[in-house]
């Protein structure tokens, strides 16, 4: 949460190596276009790393908005978008967020990150009247609180087996959405984001793509390669590292699975070096 008093809300930039299936691309054309007519809510599910919040980003950056995001995976308590109550000199005043601000900022996109993931799920129960046709809530600390025109509210949440056990988001919230399901990049798109936003080579690239599929297609190794994880890849054997010493870094896993991952790919593609430590001081 933003908690800035003078902060102004900015048009973040066009990604020019952003690639989103057609499908996509024209159900958000279609939404927009009824966002000019009346209020819309989008929710973006979809596993981690495909994507996500880079598409509501990105959009913003096409429709010339301006973008307020929000970690949804914080909220305790009902109210607490909105602002807190804090002490100073002795006196209790009310502190209000960015929330609010967003809320009442023509053309505004709000994304509401992780929005199954609160601490607590009556955290969201203000959401509820925001959401709604009516687009306002009252407050006693700052009023009655009306959205302004133009303001699309994004949701964003991580769906598949290593989220089983998160919070499922409330029928009667997810009713107030239009749903996008998005998915990894296909692997000649993944190619080319790899060779322009991390400035590879097409050897390099290639050699990363192959290493990824080996490591999707075992289901024994059990470890989801993500196209967030695939450009950290990237980007690390872009400075200058080995194929083994960027899989090292940017796979998130236990140390056991990590070395099993690298004996088979060591097995089947056999360009994995061994290679040797030498300890030195920092």
């Amino acid at each position: 949460m933003n908690d800035k008093k003078n902060a102004t809300l900015t048009v973040p930039e066009i990604d020019p190596y952003f690639y989103a299936d057609s499908n996509t691309l024209n159900i958000l054309n279609k939404l927009h276009k009824i966002s000019e007519r009346h209020p819309v809510n989008i929710l973006v599910a979809g596993r981690q790393g495909c994507g996500k919040s880079s598409i509501v980003r990105q959009f913003a950056a096409v429709h010339n908005k301006p973008l307020a995001t929000f970690q949804v995976g914080i909220l305790s308590e009902p109210g607490q978008l909105f602002g807190e109550y804090t002490l100073e000199d002795g006196e209790t005043h009310y502190k209000q967020f960015l929330f609010p601000m967003a809320l009442q900022t023509p053309n505004c996109i709000i994304h509401l990150e992780e929005i199954n993931r609160p601490e607590n799920p009556k955290a969201l129960n203000m959401l509820f009247s925001i959401l709604s046709d009516d687009r306002q809530v009252w407050m006693d600390e700052l009023g009655l609180l009306e959205v302004a025109p133009g303001v699309i509210f994004f949701a964003t949440l991580n769906e598949g087996d290593d989220f089983v056990g998160t919070e499922l988001l409330d029928p009667a919230l997810r009713d107030r959405f239009y749903v996008i399901l998005m998915d990894y990049l296909p692997n000649e798109v993944e190619k080319e984001v790899l060779i322009n936003k991390a400035h590879i080579s097409v050897d390099q690239a290639d050699a990363i793509i192959d290493a990824v599929n080996t490591l999707r297609s075992n289901f024994e190794l059990s470890v989801e390669v993500s196209t967030r994880t695939v450009l950290m890849i990237g980007e690390i054997v872009a400075a200058g590292a080995t194929l083994k010493e960027a899989l090292t870094t940017s796979l998130q896993t236990s140390k056991e699975t990590l070395e099993s991952i690298l004996l088979a790919l060591h097995v089947k593609n056999g360009y994995l070096e061994k290679g040797s430590y030498e300890y030195r001081r920092f």
